[in-house]
């Protein structure tokens, strides 16, 4: 359990004969804004034909399982997500979310499920897909009707503190032609190696003022931030703001966010997980994510990816890379603990380096905006993965009063089930 300070509330009263004033809410950060869905989405129901690349808004219950059927050519890969956009606010669990898989009209399971969770008692948009990849050997090749199967999942039992809920959803269907044996020029070989240390000048502007960008709610406001550089941007407690950045073949995102100092939790303890940055490729598949302490001083969060190549989905060394696999928008996404006591600055500095080995294939990207229409060595070092997937920076902790501890062991068997980021064992479908 969080550790909650309850201030009392000390109320004057007049001796007038006047009708007593109604008293004044404190003053506090605004509410942040509910998810924004595509302007040209179309309202669907459970047992409804999608029918065709575009995006679909739907709700989802605790329990519920709501199935949607589409129709797959022979010729095209097909990628199908799910965005759960609970509201801002709103009571949630660390395990709430959905699972989403594709299935032939017979039941059979086309690659693997994806387990989209909340991973924190944080409302915020959480997303990822499944998808038909054209390969010899594997199933679900057939032209036909496919049933999309989305499951809302939680925790049962316990019913004065597991609330039922209904949440937002939202639905994308994107296609890209496979590419034939006789591709010109043919997919070139993934990459082998790369540097997982950020280039020297991430962030050279950063003692700046920087350019201000003003983050979108989710992936179709997501506000534009053209290449290398540093943004700056201010988040409010319980708010997720996302970003889109373009990634051509053969480039290595780096982004670092950067929380300036801010006010203490109440009782000066700390948030786990409080602070957290996300990427997601442009079919909205989750690609890594990293979560720190949130204790009111600085803190830094670094992601850094493998470059883009098409032959990632095939030959990917970890999910992270296999999801790497497309050039075009990808989405970050940072987000603020509910808790928090008032807003935190922030600062993104972005770097995107080539590699030369990833270049050379034509194919469709999937990124000019919201995805919506026709679909693009080692992997990471692994001391470092593990590191950013704990989500415990090293200067954060070092800040963190004795008054965190008694907190942090009451959440240490539920922070050991959140360290494995969502829809992890999705890749590779």
């Amino acid at each position: 359990m969080r550790r909650v300070t309850v201030a009392a509330l000390v109320l004057g009263v007049l001796g007038t004969t006047a009708a007593p004033a109604s008293p004044v809410a404190p003053a506090g950060p605004p509410r942040p804004t509910g998810y924004r869905n595509a302007p040209d989405a179309r309202p669907v129901r459970a047992g409804s034909v999608l029918p065709g690349p575009g995006t679909y808004t739907d709700s989802i219950a605790r329990g519920e399982t709501r199935t949607y059927r589409v129709r797959l050519d022979g010729s095209s890969n097909v990628f199908l997500s799910a965005v759960l956009a609970p509201p801002p606010g709103a009571a949630v669990d660390v395990v709430d979310g959905v699972s989403l898989s594709l299935r032939t009209a017979s039941g059979l399971l086309c690659g693997m499920r994806a387990d989209i969770r909340l991973y924190g008692d944080t409302a915020r948009p959480v997303a990822d897909y499944v998808s038909r990849r054209l390969e010899a050997g594997r199933d679900c090749q057939e032209a036909g009707e496919y049933d999309l199967v989305v499951q809302g999942v939680g925790r049962d039992g316990d019913a004065g503190r597991r609330r039922a809920w209904r949440w937002d959803l939202e639905l994308g269907y994107v296609v890209e032609p496979a590419p034939g044996p006789d591709a010109e020029p043919p997919p070139p070989p993934p990459p082998t190696a790369w540097s997982t240390a950020p280039p020297a000048d991430l962030g050279a502007d950063a003692p700046g003022p920087g350019r201000a960008a003003r983050g979108g709610t989710g992936f179709n406001d997501a506000a534009q931030l053209a290449g290398a550089g540093t943004w700056r941007d201010e988040l409010r407690p319980g708010e997720s703001r996302f970003y889109r950045v373009p990634v051509a073949w053969g480039q290595q995102l780096f982004a670092r966010a950067r929380f300036g100092n801010a006010a203490a939790p109440p009782g000066r303890s700390a948030l786990p997980d409080g602070l957290r940055l996300a990427l997601y490729n442009p079919a909205r598949g989750a690609v890594d994510e990293r979560r720190a302490l949130y204790t009111g001083a600085p803190a830094t969060l670094l992601l850094a990816t493998a470059p883009a190549a098409y032959a990632n989905r095939t030959e990917g060394t970890s999910d992270a890379v296999s999801a790497m696999r497309f050039e075009g928008s990808y989405y970050l996404q940072v987000s603020l603990d509910r808790q928090a006591p008032a807003s935190v600055p922030l600062a993104l500095d972005l770097a995107l380096p080539s590699s030369s080995a990833a270049t050379g294939h034509e194919g469709s990207g999937l990124g000019a905006g919201p995805a919506r229409g026709d679909a693009a060595a080692p992997g990471p070092d692994p001391v470092l993965r593990a590191v950013g997937i704990a989500g415990i920076s090293t200067g954060t902790v070092l800040v963190v009063s004795l008054a965190a501890w008694p907190l942090l062991a009451s959440r240490l068997s539920r922070s050991r089930a959140r360290t494995r980021p969502r829809g992890r064992h999705a890749r590779g479908t």
